[in-house]
Order: structure tokens, then sequence, then C-alpha cells
């Protein structure tokens, strides 16, 4: 990458590009032709600039449209969902001239704890990935960059700036980074946003492995990587980590570091001339602001993505849809006052706010059905909880149904803390179970930023929605799916437990003295809990619809060595139109390591009328069965079989087939500290090794000792221990000049790429 006007420019004006001039803008560098540009925060919606020199409080920005937040979009399981969000906040960026939105989060949901897992999509890696691709070409086919965050291994907010997430590679490179990997691949973000939390010991903003070797080399990454707001302690080490831009700004005296650095030869000037082409390019994004932008057309969008990102966890006795109710008792304030987004930075401004009793009330009406409200409890602790429980109460007793509106508090899920507890606030357990001790029938609707626990009053109520949160469309999005104007769609893209102590993170988060353990591996959410059997209240990919679907005629075939077709047909079975997640997963035993009982490698959302059939048609690339090879140094497919599973969700598979791969054949590399059992069992060197071992006592003798117990004791035993004990007669010159014969002696074989 070259910019040739910045060829003539002084390293004091080269080092100035990489810093920002003030909390929102980098500097201009008018010699050069290189404009100032906008940086602002943008998860679900554009934090519309207004007084820039604010970060935290929306009252500083002007309104914006806030969309549905990434824990919404990814119950949609629905690419095109969080491609309306990308696309709408690009025009909105663009119209307000932001030149990069500072988003998606694409970190996975380790613990259902992380207070900040509201701007993240999901548990699963494939899942998060396929969305965030299609959030980033979205928005960057508007004009503006993206920004892809955090990279990588932020999954708490405890200790965040300091904390050291310790990860074994294979975790990292199939669980935390294949999300990234796969918007860097398919979707080319403009840029990428290291993490404040260090990665195995090294701060990721001065992690040469990840922001060089991983993301750069292997991925072949070309835009430029920003910090984290404030993340920077060591401005020429992070920069001759692969870091390009350090915000926010002004910081003169980082810029006179990476001066002084140059100048004692400890940086190379390589690597100021890179950073600052690379931010001489990021910034050819910049336009002026255009303030066309239809507000009222984004709000629309924002109620409809809404109620396809909703879920029906529960729906005993057919109680809902709210068809011929005549009176209803709506409880709860955040019916009156809605809970759309998660606190902190990315904090919208909303142009406006759908409430769901207003949109209650209306569609009530349509219906000739009354609406009675009544607060029930109060979010911010005040006011009397028994009288508002017993008003309540009295509500639910007069009604022929209750709809209950919990969730959390805005307080509980806030950047920069974690809960501690997955309960709803007792003042709601007790409100929840009071009113269904009285109704008819109880509906219970969920605003919370990631679950809750449903335990003690579950078993107690007919329906639960869960409403996560929804942006400023989701009130009238709600409505529409309680009185069955839309049916719910919406599928879990995390767990819900049954406890927190069942969860895999719950022994190793959020750390302490300063690290993080991830004990738990590859074994991440429906990972582990499909593959230790530990029940849960709801597993992964469960949701309900009032329509009906068949699943049938699954048919996989191998198209390779390592990659395979897949069809299944589809029906919607049921009286009225929905849309049905296909979830496919894999299953396999093969290979050297320990795989999880089953993992989702595809998915698609389709849209069928009542009796309608369609079959879904899948093209399972390498990756869908490989795993990552520490040894080996990269992705592996194991030779042998691989059940492809069609499930309801993680829990229920509804149709499987098995296909035969060939996959690897891979050769280890072998080295005097191989195992004995590795040498004697190598295809070139092995029979070569058997007949040294045989001098004197013959080939079928060793063959049977290898078949003996003290062979299985000895088996594991470094071969050069091997020889110094047991076979001295077999030389380590011996050895060298075996693997020198077959072309192994410095070699390094592995699988292909």
């Amino acid at each position: 990458m070259s910019h040739p006007e910045l060829d003539g420019l002084p390293l004091e004006r080269k080092a100035a590009l990489l810093s920002g001039r003030s909390y929102t803008h980098t500097k201009a560098v008018d010699e050069a032709g290189v404009p100032g540009i906008t940086l602002f925060d943008g998860p679900n919606g554009v934090r519309r600039p207004g007084d820039s020199t604010v970060h935290i409080d929306p009252l500083h920005t002007l309104p914006a449209t806030c969309f549905p937040p990434a824990v919404a979009v990814g119950s949609s399981w629905n690419p095109d969902v969080a491609a309306c969000v990308g696309a709408a906040m690009g025009r909105e960026a663009r119209a307000f001239g932001v030149t990069v939105s500072l988003g998606p989060g694409v970190n996975i949901k380790r613990s259902p704890l992380c207070g900040r897992n509201f701007e993240y999509y999901s548990e699963d890696p494939l899942l998060t990935g396929v969305l965030a691709a299609a959030h980033v070409r979205a928005l960057q086919e508007q004009g503006p960059g993206a920004s892809v965050k955090h990279f990588a291994a932020n999954n708490q907010e405890t200790d965040r700036k300091r904390i050291s997430a310790d990860v074994d590679e294979r975790t990292l490179r199939e669980i935390y980074l294949a999300a990234f990997e796969r918007v860097v691949r398919e979707a080319r973000p403009a840029t990428v946003m290291s993490s404040y939390n260090r990665v195995n010991g090294v701060h990721a903003c001065e992690n040469h492995w990840l922001l060089t070797e991983v993301l750069r080399d292997d991925w072949g990454f070309t835009g430029a990587v920003i910090s984290d707001w404030g993340s920077v302690g060591d401005r020429a080490a992070s920069l001759a980590a692969g870091l390009d831009l350090s915000m926010p700004g002004p910081d003169d005296a980082g810029d006179a570091e990476i001066v002084a650095a140059v100048r004692a030869g400890d940086l190379e000037p390589e690597a100021v001339d890179r950073a600052a082409a690379r931010v001489a390019a990021l910034v050819r994004r910049a336009a002026p602001a255009t303030g066309d932008v239809d507000l009222d057309a984004h709000h629309e969008l924002a109620v409809e993505l809404a109620a396809e990102s909703a879920v029906l966890l529960r729906n005993e006795r057919d109680v809902l849809p709210l068809a011929a109710v005549s009176s209803i008792a709506v409880i709860g304030e955040f019916a009156a006052r809605a809970r759309f987004q998660g606190g902190g930075s990315g904090n919208v401004k909303a142009t406006r706010v759908d409430e769901a009793l207003d949109a209650m009330a209306a569609r009530a009406a349509e219906r000739d059905a009354t609406v009675r409200y009544s607060p029930g409890f109060s979010p911010d602790g005040d006011g009397d909880p028994v009288a508002l429980r017993e008003d309540a109460v009295r509500a639910a007793r007069a009604a022929e149904v209750a709809v209950v509106f919990a969730g959390l508090p805005e307080k509980e899920e806030w950047e920069g803390t974690d809960r501690t507890s997955l309960d709803l606030p007792a003042e709601q357990v007790d409100l929840i179970r009071a009113v269904a001790a009285a109704a008819r029938r109880t509906v219970v609707v969920l605003s919370n930023g990631a679950v809750v626990s449903l335990e003690g009053w579950h078993d107690e109520v007919d329906a639960i929605v869960e409403g996560w949160l929804l942006g400023q469309g989701g009130g009238r999005a709600i409505a529409d799916i309680l009185f069955g104007v839309v049916s719910p769609s919406g599928h879990l893209a995390e767990s819900i437990p049954l406890r927190l102590q069942d969860h895999p993170s719950f022994m190793n988060f959020p750390g302490e003295q300063g690290h993080v353990r991830y004990g738990e591996g590859v074994l991440v959410g429906y990972r582990y809990f499909e593959t230790a059997e530990v029940p849960v209240r709801y597993p992964f990919g469960h949701g309900l619809s009032y329509t009906s679907f068949e699943t049938r005629d699954l048919r996989v075939s191998a198209t390779g060595t390592d990659t395979a077709d897949a069809s299944v047909t589809v029906t919607n079975t049921g009286a009225r139109a929905g849309r049905h997640v296909v979830q496919l997963y894999v299953a396999t035993g093969a290979g050297p390591v320990r795989r999880p009982a089953r993992e989702l490698r595809a998915f698609s959302k389709v849209a069928l009328q009542p009796g309608e059939s369609t079959t879904v048609e899948f093209s399972l690339d390498r990756r869908a069965f490989a795993y990552y090879d520490v040894v080996l140094g990269g992705w592996a497919v194991a030779p042998g079989d691989h059940t492809v599973q069609i499930g309801e969700n993680a829990s229920t598979v509804v149709a499987e087939a098995t296909v035969t791969l060939t996959g690897d054949q891979v050769v280890l590399p072998l080295t005097l500290d191989s195992s004995l059992d590795a040498w004697l069992t190598h295809p070139g060197v092995g029979p070569d090794m058997i007949r040294e071992l045989a001098a004197g006592r013959g080939e079928e003798a060793v063959r049977q000792g290898m078949r003996s117990p003290e062979f299985r004791v000895m088996s594991s035993m470094p071969i050069r221990q091997f020889v110094k004990y047991h076979a001295r007669d077999l030389t380590t010159e011996v050895l060298e000049r075996l693997l020198e014969r077959h072309g192994l002696l410095g070699s390094d074989h592995g699988p292909k790429a």
C-alpha cells in the first residue's frame, strides 16, 4: 500500500497521522492532502455527532435511528436482517458526516454475565461471523467504513483494560477468532479495532502475533487497525505490532514517542510509513455530510427488523396470539417506558420510541378489546413494591390475559461492568408469581440484553416472549407479535441454563489476579451443554412459531476429499405463514482431538406459506469439517465419518446422514523428541525403523513386541530416550539418517490450508 503524497512528509508529520485530533476526529495533514475524519460509535445506530468531546452521554449527540442491537439481530438468524441494519446505518453515517462507524461487535458470548453481551450476536462463531459480515458489507456499500471489534478475546468487562485472556491456540482459532476471520475474508472491513485486554499476557494493541501474523499475514487484512479508546500505553510498541491509529486524541506525547523511537533505532521507519499509508487510505472514505436520510422510513424498518428478532420461548395452551381476547392487563413499567438498548458508548439518542403499551392499546382497539395498565414495579427502585404488586394483581384478576413486562434495569447492563447473577430483580419475580396466581392466563415479555434465569416462575406462566433489547421500534414489534400480526421467528443465539453453576464458564469467570483462564476450551455454550449432557432450560437455536414445520429428505454427498453438499426439504404444515430456521450441525469423533457433540456449520432462514415446501441446499466447505491442529499449525479435516445433522435446535436432531471423507492424510513431523509410536507408525520411516530394530531378531519378532503390554508402556517415550535405554545399537546418527532418507530432516509436514 502506498500514498505518494506522504513520501516527502517529515517523520513528525507522518507520526501525527497516527493519533486522533479529538475524541472522535483524526488529524488533517493538509500538505499531503489528507483530511481529518470522524469516527463514531455505531453497533446499533450512528451516534450522530453533537458535542464530540463527550464520550458516553447520549444527550450530547443528535437523534439517529436506534436499530435492534446485536443481541436481537443474533436471534433473527437472518443475514438479511443484519444487512438491513448495516445498510441503514451506512445511509445515516453518510448523511451525518461519519466516516467510520465503530461496530459491529463480534465477540463471542463466553459467559451470560458479560455486561456488554447486548452488543454481541451469539455464543457461536459461525452465526456471529455470517451476521457480522452481512452487516459490514451492506454498511460499506453506502460509503462509510466499519470497524469490527473488539479484537480479540474481549469477553468480559471486569478489569477489561488489564485482564489477560489466557486461551490456547485451538480455542482462539476455532471460537474467538473465527468470526473476525470470516468478516475480514468475506467483507473486507475498513478497520479492525483492537481490544483493551491482554491476550496470553500481551496487550492486544501490542500483540504482533494477533495484529500482524494472524490478521494480516494469515487472513490478508489490508485495512487500518485502530485502538479501542484509551487502550494504548506504549505507542512505539503498538506501532511495531501492527496498530495504525491510536484513539482518541490529542496525543502529542505519543507522537513524539514514535519519532524518538525511530531516531533511536528502536522502531523501523517503515512501520511508520506503513501505518501512515493505511490511515491515509482510510480517510479516502471521507465525504461531506449530506443530511439526506429518511428517518421515518428507518423507523419503520426498525419495527420490522425487531419483530423478526424476538423469540417465543413458551406458549402453553396456545395462549398466544391474543386473537380473540376481550380484556388484557398490561403490567410492568417496561411496557410504558421501554428498555430498548444497552448502556455505554454505543448508546443512541433515538429519533422516536414506540412504547409497547401504546401499541398494544391500538391493536386491542382494532379488536374491540380493553387494556388496563398497572406499573407493577419500578425499575428505579422507588415506589411501594407491595402496593404496586397488589394493584397489578387486581388488574390481572379482572382480565382474560395478563401480560407482564419484566427484565433487567439499565444499570445492570452497562459497558464497563459485568453482572453477578442471572436472576431478575426479586421484586419482579414476586410480581410475576403473584400475577400468575391471580390471572387466568399469563404472558411474560422480557427486556434484557443477555439471558436471564427463568427459574422460580417459568412453570407458573403460560407464555414467555424473549424480547431482548429491540431498538426504538421494539414496542410496536412486540405488540404485533402478541396480537398475531407477525408470527414469531426468532431463535436463541445463546443457551439459557438452568443454573449459572451449570455454565461452562462458571469456574473461570471473571478470573483473578489479572488473568482469566479459558478452561472450557472449545466447549463454549451449547458445545459444552450437548457434549457433557448438561440439561438447560432452553437450548441454543430454540424458538417457537404460530405455525409448524416438517423436515424431511435429508441428502448428503461428498464432493471432494473434505467437502460435501447437503439438501433438506422443509414444509409449513400449519395454518399460517411463517419463517423457519434450518440449522445444520456436524458431529464427528474422527481425529486426534476431542470434538464437541455437534457444531453449527450452516443455517438458512426460509419464509413459507401454509402448505408450501422448499428444498434448502448447503455447500459445506472444508472448514465445516475441520479442527485447528496445534501440532501441525493449521486446519485439518480428519479422515473418517462425519454426521450431518438437521437440528430443531442444538439439542433436538430431526434428521441426520453420515458422509465419509478422505480428509487430510497428515504425516506428523518427526524429531528426536517424537514418541517411539510415532516413529514406528510413520508410513515412510516406520518400515525402515522396524528393519533396524529387527537386526538379529527378525521383523516378526519386532511386530509381535509392538503388540505387547510392555510396548504400550514405552510407546509414548521420546525416541531419544528409547534408544538411550532400550536400543543402544540404534544411535541418534542412525535416526537422523532415516529422517534424511525420507526428506524429513528439518521438514514440517502438515495439512493443506
